[in-house]
Formats: structure tokens, C-alpha cells, sequence
């Protein structure tokens, strides 16, 4: 088995200390070949000035999701997932509670992996923010 090759929940958890997600709280919940669920409790680290989810704090989830899934069954040491586009779109807002963000392939090659990610409330189950995220496999030189 290639060492540096992704394919355990536990790999992908060891790329997120000293990291951004990791200074908000964001932890791995699952992941598959078709998915990734991430939570984030929601904290001052996370507001904007009136107190509300950082709209930017979802874009922050949204690439982390996207980033990460692009990781899954990749070797790390040939090529890595870099973010080229994101949109996002905020529908709702959130003041406490967890924020969860659900990533999904729309379409992955070798060169490009494209996801769609919906931002809930965990706590209500509200839908909070749509993205799409795409990361191109940039070759390690």
C-alpha cells in the first residue's frame, strides 16, 4: 500500500493541524468516494460584527470540504488538489450551534475534481450557503 496515497478518514485528519479549519474547530465526520461531511462548532472565530456566520467562514467550509474530498485516493506525492473557482451562494445565516458542511462530486478527472457543497445549521437542518468548489490536480515538481 502507498504510504502517501489517501484513503483512511485518519490520513485526512492528519493534513488539518496548524491549518485554517483547524483553528476553527472543523472536524472530519465521514467520508466516501462520492462525499465528505465536515462540522464546525459555530464561535467568535466564526462571527462577523453583528454576530452572525461569516459569510467567508462558509467559503473557508466549502474549499476545506471540496479540498479534502479532492484528496481521497490521490497520491499526495505525484500531484495535489489547489482551488481554482468557488461560488458561493448565502441563503440563511447562523449564530450558534454547529455548521455542517456536505461536499459532493459533480464530476472528477485527472486533472480536474469538481463538488457541489451545501452549508447547514445542524441544529435546525437549514440550508445556509451553496457552493461549488473546483481544484485542479497540480503535478509536484
Amino acid at each position: 500500500m502507498n504510504p502517501n496515497r489517501i484513503v483512511s478518514i485518519e490520513q485526512l485528519r492528519a493534513l488539518l493541524p496548524k491549518t485554517a479549519p483547524d483553528a476553527l474547530g472543523v472536524e472530519i465526520v465521514s467520508i466516501d468516494a462520492e462525499s465528505i461531511l465536515l462540522r464546525m462548532p459555530m464561535s467568535d472565530r466564526a462571527r462577523q460584527p453583528l454576530g452572525l456566520l461569516h459569510g467567508g467562514i462558509s467559503m473557508v467550509l466549502a474549499e476545506t470540504a471540496a479540498s479534502l474530498h479532492a484528496c481521497w485516493d490521490v497520491d499526495l506525492s505525484r500531484s495535489v488538489p489547489v482551488g481554482i473557482e468557488i461560488n458561493g451562494s448565502h441563503l440563511r445565516s447562523a449564530s450558534e450551534g454547529h455548521i455542517l458542511a456536505k461536499g459532493k462530486v459533480v464530476r472528477r478527472s485527472s486533472k480536474l475534481a469538481v463538488h457541489n457543497v451545501e452549508i447547514t445549521h445542524e441544529e435546525s437542518d437549514r440550508l445556509l450557503c451553496v457552493a461549488r468548489v473546483t481544484n485542479f490536480y497540480k503535478a509536484v515538481s
